[in-house]
């Protein structure tokens, strides 16, 4: 029918099956399964929405200068780097995420890579493997109770993971300048106003911010010195918030005793200096994901869509394009 909507789902899926469930009833959708922004282009000029995931690693001025008829993209994750925002809004483009899904996973993936690194799991595992079984893999390993863990970030995912960590004793510590006053409260836990404080202050240190251009590198040599010395890091939001070559030197000097990464700066990790470091404990970005979280990812970003085509205000909207210039 040449009244239902188009809707294109830019990347990453083989299969629509959720989509199509919410939206199948208004809108015709196209999988483009496009690999970067030249891939998408043939697909967007009657789109009336487009649902992006991850595999594309920018869409902006030539995609929204041949989308006339696109009232929106909605980014199925939390984060939007891959959105130029300036440009979406120059066309009056309205841009949503999903920040809502994955919550409970990734803190529980937070809390698994440093419950791992600190218990030596994998060590131990390796040398049983190899034909080994010797307490002594667990020398040196820090007992969690009475010990601070640090979070770089508090919205969501860092809150969830403040939770969990009271449950084990550990005293938990958080810094986030976009926080109001009192939320520390709220959860029983301490607040420092800097980084430095948090670093100074932490055994084990677990990020949990936004990447943008303050936070790039967030993780840089000045900050590695300013943590205790034997720190535990975990990174379970953006690999860039980590300067990768400060982290290496961290591991080399014992600055950091060890890391937790389910990001890395180049995804897929081509950096064999980390992928081969006995120090570093890897997962391949999969923190987000468990059955239930990615259909609640799925079914939430084509409902996003599904409100905004049918003339409902946005949910979670990241841009304001009723502000641009005409």
């Amino acid at each position: 029918m040449s009244d239902r909507f188009q809707v294109v789902i830019a990347d990453f899926l083989e299969e629509d099956k959720i989509e199509t469930a919410v939206l199948g009833d208004i809108a015709t959708l196209t999988r483009a399964s496009a690999h970067d922004e030249n891939e998408l282009l043939s697909h967007v000029a009657n789109a009336d929405a487009i649902i992006l995931f991850h595999d594309i690693s920018r869409v902006g001025e030539p995609t929204f200068s041949r989308a006339k008829r696109c009232r929106c993209v909605v980014r199925a994750g939390v984060g939007f780097n891959n959105i130029d925002l300036e440009s979406a809004t120059r066309h009056g483009i309205q841009v949503c995420n999903v920040p809502d899904y994955g919550t409970e996973e990734v803190a529980d993936h937070a809390i698994m890579l440093l419950l791992a690194l600190a218990r030596r799991l994998v060590p131990s595992h390796q040398a049983i493997r190899e034909g080994t079984w010797d307490y002594r893999l667990a020398t040196g390993a820090p007992r969690l109770r009475g010990n601070t863990l640090g979070l770089v970030g508090c919205g969501r995912i860092g809150t969830a993971t403040a939770l969990r960590a009271k449950a084990f004793g550990l005293d938990v510590l958080i810094q986030d300048p976009y926080l109001p006053n009192g939320i520390e409260k709220a959860l029983g836990v301490r607040r420092v106003r800097d980084l430095e404080e948090l670093l100074e202050q932490s055994e084990f240190v677990s990020l949990h911010c936004y990447l943008n251009a303050e936070t790039h590198h967030l993780i840089d040599r000045a900050a590695v010195a300013r943590m205790q010395s034997g720190t535990l890091l975990v990174n379970t939001a953006r690999g860039p918030l980590i300067d990768e070559n400060a982290l290496l030197e961290g591991l080399e000097n014992a600055q950091i005793a060890a890391a937790g990464l389910d990001v890395v700066e180049v995804e897929p990790l081509t950096n064999d200096r980390l992928r081969l470091h006995p120090k570093i404990l890897l997962t391949p970005h999969t923190a987000f994901y468990s059955e239930e979280g990615y259909v609640e990812l799925r079914a939430k970003a084509a409902s996003e869509v599904r409100g905004i085509l049918l003339g409902h205000e946005p949910r979670n909207p990241v841009n304001n394009p009723a502000k641009a210039p005409h």
